[in-house]
């Protein structure tokens, strides 16, 4: 007769499935954050540059309606159209102030205007990295795109905005935009530098730049 034991040994290891339904309203959840830009709209309104143009417009408005004083108030929105069709709604993603150049040009329309006047619709933009400054007169650094041209509307009586979409061909990280009156060249109206939009071939960038005028309040 053979005695002897005989024993098992092992792991046993759980996992809870989610249903279709639940995994359903997650991703569906997850995509609606996602086509609302809220990443980056939280890595882009903390920068101190970012923080520092909202602040000042603020404070203008206030200061142009108790005062009647006349200010320029530039903002500068984008919106990400995917290969896909998806599109990403980054929101306002800059508040600065116009250029001199800009601001020697309308002086010098005053006296002797030009077509060109009319023609700040050019939307361009680059990858550089250095904070904007009212001393600007291009971008920083060429995203290699040409420059599209965009609409012109009045958003308001005094306000103009000029929407432009750049397609992109390659891997890039765009950082900065800027609104000029030509194809090549010639005068920047405003330049922003932003938080990296990431962008890969096929995939579009639409700016919307708004510069209100107002006399005061």
């Amino acid at each position: 007769m053979t005695i002897g034991k005989l024993g098992f040994s092992g792991n046993l290891k759980m996992r809870h499935l989610r249903n279709d339904k639940e995994v359903t309203k997650i991703d569906q959840w997850k995509h609606k954050l996602y086509l609302n830009g809220v990443g980056y709209k939280l890595r882009n309104k903390v920068r101190p540059a970012f923080l520092k143009g909202w602040f000042n417009q603020m404070l203008l408005r206030q200061v142009s309606s108790l005062t009647h004083q006349a200010v320029f108030l530039p903002q500068l929105s984008a919106t990400v159209i995917k290969e896909n069709g998806d599109r990403i709604d980054l929101g306002v993603i800059s508040y600065r102030s116009v250029t001199t150049a800009f601001c020697e040009f309308m002086v010098d329309q005053l006296i002797a205007e030009t077509t060109v006047f009319g023609d700040f619709k050019w939307h361009d933009g680059g990858v550089g990295v250095t904070a904007e400054n009212i001393t600007d007169t291009d971008i920083e650094t060429t995203d290699g795109e040409a420059r599209v041209s965009g609409t012109q509307v009045e958003s308001t009586s005094v306000i103009y905005e000029s929407v432009g979409t750049i397609a992109y061909t390659t891997t890039k990280a765009i950082t900065e935009h800027g609104l000029f009156n030509a194809s090549t060249g010639v005068t920047l109206m405003d330049r922003s530098q932003f938080a990296a939009i990431n962008v890969v071939n096929g995939d579009s960038i639409q700016f919307t730049y708004d510069l209100t005028c107002t006399a005061g309040g």
